[in-house]
């Protein structure tokens, strides 16, 4: 070696001498297992030789001896000249690497000496606890040693596996590899790890990584969709089917609690121990569900406790014993019905078990005052360990500030504790009186008084004994024993003492100023409502424009304290009843939510206690806003969600799409899945919250629709992922039907014809006027081109004019000119002017962009030619069966003449000319009779 630094010069010159630069190994090439420890970077020399006579055993040369295992281990570190951070050779043993070095031993308590080879290559030998050697390690490479950066894509649902549990698994890499690896946080989408060390510190921990995913790669995870009244037969009494499965299987099985209202159960494992697992989960179900039965029998509310039993113990014993299983209604439940399920020949025995349980416990209460309870009790509670000795079951409880005490357990026990008690009640109370009054430690020297005159003047008047605990105890009770009426007494006086001793209190709540309003009340009505509850409490509230949190309370601190806590309730209730959650419901299906006068939607408010908003009749929303307590407003959403799947042939689907796509296939303002939504008839597509990386995407609605909305989706998906490509458009929002065309015609021929995604503009958005075209850009590029040469030609607006029959005018500018409206929207806004009424002209002028204008022509013409073939047909109908043929508000006649494209004109009400009336008919056929008599049946036809 040419030079030598040594920061611990005695330690280093001791084993210079044995330190061979081919014992000096690169330690980031090879695994930490084959470091070369001190005793093989410095071995020491032969022992001296023993005397003749004395028998050697061996040495370390020749003899294989088993070491003790030393905590102390020392390893040997090789920084090569090119990746050396600090190369001034004039400042070897000093300077800023020196400084480094002392800084990394101080740190970890590490030992470190340092060399420098032929090659100016610099060799650490580091020395200590493995913990210290290892974190020594790491800080020598990120500071003496050039540091290089590289990254690794594995799918981000692996991240939490290289992290592990509290990040162990990442700082146990990090250490040894030496290296710093950094993860993307979880709303981050993307999946690349990026790693900064030395070359084969990056290599090694590229390496490891990759393993970790490789392993998770290899697992499964299914979801099984099981009624909850069936995870009891899964899971098993005390859990030991499902617990012997997973042993079997070697399959982790996750069934939710009987507290969580989910129906999926999750397995996760190998392929096939997953497999494994879901059939047998599959053949309970089903043999349960063929075989089990149920009955139903009423038990008191306040006895389900007693059937529920300890931690559900109870129920836990009657499945074990009976395979039954026995489902309680929820807490918050009216329902006394409890029901049983299971095989038909163990319900017997079950049903015998439940009432046993029902009808074993009691509770019952003795009366005693409260003041009397710390005497019951005894010191440190030996009185009343002597009776929950010999009664184990029986549970007493003391109520603070009640003058009564709750027993309850076995019905036996009970009445015998109940007279143990009543007797030491009677005994305390014909012999003492006392009563405890709290003051405040800082008056009870002025209570007490100078020389304790105060004190002995109420002891002496009303013949008490009065203790004030002494300032060590800090404690804020004052105890006054003696005659009934001398204790009222001196407790009246002491606190009234105290109460002119206090002053007035100031305190400050922190509420949020959102909730400032709701407190406050629509003209103050709530918090004069506050203000009569505790009158001698000033409120004070900030001004708005403050934006403070602070709410000022001021007056006697009994009732501060009192205010305080009922205004804590209040807001504590405002924010568990803040919580929303928006259900998308079909727009056709909310009047059955709603129901005949609101039936429905009141009975779900009702019982679920939350406030549940509709969009208005003219509104295209399809979202229902539900507010309340989180559990109420879920259990509200699954009753809307099942009324609407009763009503339709909804189905739900998920798709897994990479997180990192969902705002891209969402779109500016969901500009892009409103699209599909509207093409797909109106399904609901629904994306998991930004950042949660989560990769399913929920699509629900009729299964047809679902399914195209599904292709689209992924399509799109493919396209923004391998060869996304966009390009915004112009053109006027009335042009956009005409370019879309009747059914989507036009449209879809661009589609078709250039393989590129056309999105129009919905109603909800602002710019009505952007086209945004999606697809390869060769794709994007060609159906541009078209769509511009259509909007030109769009632009480019003529006249013409066109006859048409006077007798036929009424017909396109009757309903304030519907007919023309509908021609406009459909055609690019043509403008069709008809003669004024009175007229004998025959001339039509139509202006607008030339195809529009060509197309609209062509419409008008053939509306003529329908005109023309219309036939009069007139039915006889007495007018008492007018009203059923029309239907409720009109619905069957409308339906009628919608699907057979005629007009039906009933006469006037008042009209009394002759017993039946006529009914007027305008149609292409004569299927009116016919199917008025379908309508009307039969027999009431032949009467007619």
């Amino acid at each position: 070696m040419s030079s030598v630094a040594v920061l611990t010069q005695e330690s280093f010159n001791e084993h210079r001498s044995g330190l061979l630069p081919e014992q000096v190994k690169c330690i980031g090439a090879e695994d930490e297992d084959s470091l070369p420890t001190y005793k093989d970077a410095f071995p020491p020399l032969p022992e001296k030789p023993l005397p003749e006579g004395v028998q050697e055993t061996g040495n370390a040369w020749t003899t294989k001896i088993k070491p003790l295992k030393s905590s102390v281990i020392t390893q040997v570190f090789h920084v090569p000249l090119e990746e050396r951070k600090y190369k001034d050779m004039n400042q070897f043993g000093e300077g800023d690497q020196a400084k480094v070095c002392l800084d990394i031993m101080h740190k970890t308590g590490a030992h470190l000496e340092l060399s420098m080879a032929k090659d100016q290559g610099l060799s650490i030998m580091v020395s200590g606890k493995h913990d210290a050697v290892m974190k020594a390690r790491k800080e020598i490479v990120s500071r003496l040693q050039t540091q290089a950066s590289a990254t690794v894509a594995i799918p981000k649902e692996h991240h939490r596996f290289v992290i592990g549990k509290s990040g162990e698994k990442l700082q146990e890499l990090e250490l040894k590899t030496a290296t710093k690896i950094q993860i993307p946080r979880p709303e981050d989408p993307s999946n690349l790890i990026k790693i900064s060390g030395t070359k084969e510190g990056l290599e090694k921990a590229k390496h490891e990584i990759l393993l970790i995913s490789a392993e998770q790669d290899k697992r499964a995870v299914e979801r099984m969709n099981i009624e909850k009244v069936y995870h009891p037969f899964i899971t098993g009494a005390y859990n030991k089917l499902v617990g012997e499965w997973m042993q079997e299987t070697g399959a982790r099985i996750n069934v939710p609690p009987p507290s969580v209202n989910k129906t999926e159960i999750v397995i996760t494992g190998e392929k096939e121990q997953v497999a494994l697992a879901m059939a047998k989960i599959k053949k309970i179900y089903e043999e349960k569900k063929k075989n089990a039965t149920t009955i139903a029998v009423e038990v008191k509310k306040s006895q389900h406790k007693y059937v529920i039993g300890p931690k559900g113990n109870t129920l836990q014993e009657i499945l074990d014993r009976t395979g039954v299983s026995v489902e309680i209604p929820p807490l918050d439940s009216s329902s006394e019905t409890v029901i049983l399920r299971g095989e038909p020949d163990r319900l017997g025995q079950a049903l015998t078990e439940v009432y046993a349980k029902a009808n074993s416990y009691t509770v019952s209460s003795v009366s005693a005052p409260s003041w009397l309870h710390r005497f019951i009790i005894g010191k440190k509670g030996q009185n009343l360990a002597k009776i929950t000795q010999q009664m184990p079951k029986v549970h007493i409880e003391f109520t603070e500030g009640e003058d009564k005490i709750t027993l309850e357990g076995p019905t036996k026990d009970v009445q015998i504790v109940q007279g143990q008690i009543e007797a030491v009640v009677t005994d305390l109370v014909s012999r003492m009186d006392y009563t405890e009054i709290s003051v405040d430690p800082k008056f009870h020297r002025h209570l007490i008084g100078k020389g304790g005159a105060n004190i002995n003047r109420i002891k002496e008047q009303h013949k008490v004994s009065v203790r004030i605990p002494p300032d060590n105890e800090k404690s804020n009770l004052i105890r006054i024993e003696g005659d009934p009426q001398g204790v009222q007494e001196a407790k009246k006086e002491l606190l009234e003492l105290a109460s002119r001793m206090e002053n007035e209190r100031t305190k400050d709540m922190i509420i949020e100023q959102r909730f400032h309003r709701a407190i406050i009340g629509q003209k103050g009505e709530k918090i004069k409502e506050i203000r009569d509850k505790f009158p001698e409490v000033i409120i004070n509230f900030p001004d708005p424009t403050q934006k403070s949190d602070i709410v000022q309370l001021r007056g006697p601190r009994t009732e501060v304290e009192k205010c305080t806590k009922f205004m804590q309730k209040m807001v504590a209730e405002m924010v568990e009843n803040s919580f929303s959650v928006s259900v998308p419901i079909f727009k056709q299906f909310h009047k059955n939510i709603i129901g005949k006068g609101g039936a429905n939607i009141k009975k779900i408010r009702e019982e679920t206690n939350t406030k549940i908003d509709l969009p208005a009749e003219n509104s295209n929303s399809e979202m229902i806003v539900i507010t309340g307590k989180k559990a109420n407003c879920e259990a509200a959403k699954n009753r809307i969600l099942a009324i609407q799947k009763e009503l339709a042939n909804i189905t739900e689907v998920e798709v897994s799409i990479p997180s990192k796509l969902h705002n891209s296939l969402i779109g500016s303002k969901g500009r892009f899945v409103r699209s599909i939504m509207e093409e797909c008839g109106g399904v609901h597509i629904h994306f998991p919250t930004e950042g949660s990386g989560i990769d399913a995407v929920t699509i629900r609605g009729p299964a047809e629709e679902v399914e195209k909305a599904k292709k689209q989706l992924l399509s799109l998906a493919e396209e923004k992922q391998i060869k996304g490509h966009t390009v915004e458009l112009r053109a006027k929002p009335e042009y956009h039907k005409f370019l879309i065309g009747k059914g989507g015609g036009n449209i879809r021929k661009v589609r078709d014809s250039t393989g590129a995604r056309i999105i129009f503009p919905t109603a909800d958005d602002k710019d009505q006027e952007l086209i945004t075209v999606i697809g390869t850009e060769e794709a994007v590029a060609e159906a541009q081109k078209e769509l511009e040469a259509l909007i030109k030609s769009l632009d480019n607006v003529v006249e013409d004019v066109m006859i048409v029959d006077p007798k036929h005018h009424r017909f396109f500018v009757a309903r304030r000119g519907q007919v023309l409206r509908d021609i406009a929207d459909e055609y690019g806004g043509v403008i069709v002017s008809f003669p004024r009424t009175g007229s004998q002209s025959d001339k039509v002028t139509l202006k607008g962009a030339k195809d529009c204008l060509e197309a609209a022509k062509k419409r008008m013409l053939e509306m003529i030619e329908d005109l023309d073939a219309q036939v009069i047909m007139e039915c006889v109908i007495p007018q008492k069966f007018h009203r059923s043929i029309m239907g409720p508000k009109g619905s069957r006649i409308q339906q009628i003449t919608k699907d057979h494209n005629v007009q039906i004109k009933f006469p006037d009400r008042d009209d009394q000319q002759g017993k039946y009336h006529k009914i007027t008919s305008y149609s292409y056929t004569s299927v009116i009779p016919n199917l008025i008599k379908t309508n009307v049946g039969s027999k009431m036809w032949g009467r007619f």
